[in-house]
C-alpha cells in the first residue's frame, strides 16, 4: 500500500469548516501522481509514451469529517488493471493522525492517446512496471464489460 501525508489547506475548507469535497478529489489525484511518478511513470513518461490518464469515476464514501489542524494520509492501492494496463481500478482510503479510517473512495480510470485522443494500452516498458507492483487483496483482471458496470448513458437535452 502506497500512502502519501498532507497538511489540511485553509483553502481545503468548506463554508461548513471542514474538508471539502473537493480537497479530497485533489489529495487523491496527487497521491495517484506521486505514486506514478515513483514507479517510474511520471510526466516526462506521459509525454515521452504520449498517454495521459483518464479518470471514469470515483465513489467516495466519507465516514468522518475531517478538519485543519491535524495531517491526513492518503492510501493507494491497485485494485485492478485489464492484461493490456488500459483499464486500472484504484482504492483510496483517508487516515486522521490517528490512523482512524475518515473515508475511502474506489476510482476506475484508464490511458488516453494523446494524439488519437482514444483510449490506449499501455506501453510495454509501463505496463511491465505495472505487472511488478503490489496488487491488493482481491485484485480483479479488468475487462471493458467492468468499466460499464453501472450502465450509465449520456442524455442529450
Amino acid at each position: 500500500m502506497y500512502l502519501k501525508e498532507f497538511e489540511i489547506r485553509w483553502n481545503d475548507i468548506d463554508a461548513n469548516r471542514h474538508m471539502a469535497n473537493a480537497a479530497y478529489i485533489n489529495f487523491m489525484s496527487h497521491t495517484r501522481m506521486s505514486f506514478l511518478t515513483e514507479i517510474g511513470f511520471g510526466h516526462k513518461e506521459f509525454v515521452e509514451f504520449g498517454v495521459g490518464p483518464v479518470v471514469f469515476y470515483e465513489h467516495i464514501y466519507y465516514f468522518k469529517e475531517v478538519f485543519p489542524g491535524k495531517p491526513i494520509k492518503v492510501s493507494l492501492e491497485l485494485l485492478g488493471m485489464s492484461e493490456d494496463g488500459k483499464f486500472f481500478e484504484f482504492h483510496h482510503n483517508f487516515y486522521d493522525y490517528k490512523g482512524r479510517n475518515v473515508a475511502h473512495c474506489e476510482m476506475l480510470g484508464a490511458w488516453i492517446d494523446m494524439t488519437k485522443r482514444n483510449l490506449t494500452a499501455l506501453p510495454e516498458p509501463i505496463l511491465t512496471i505495472f505487472n511488478t507492483i503490489e496488487k491488493a487483496d482481491g485484485f480483479k483482471w479488468l475487462t471493458k464489460e467492468d468499466t460499464r458496470k453501472f450502465a450509465k448513458q449520456p442524455k442529450n437535452l
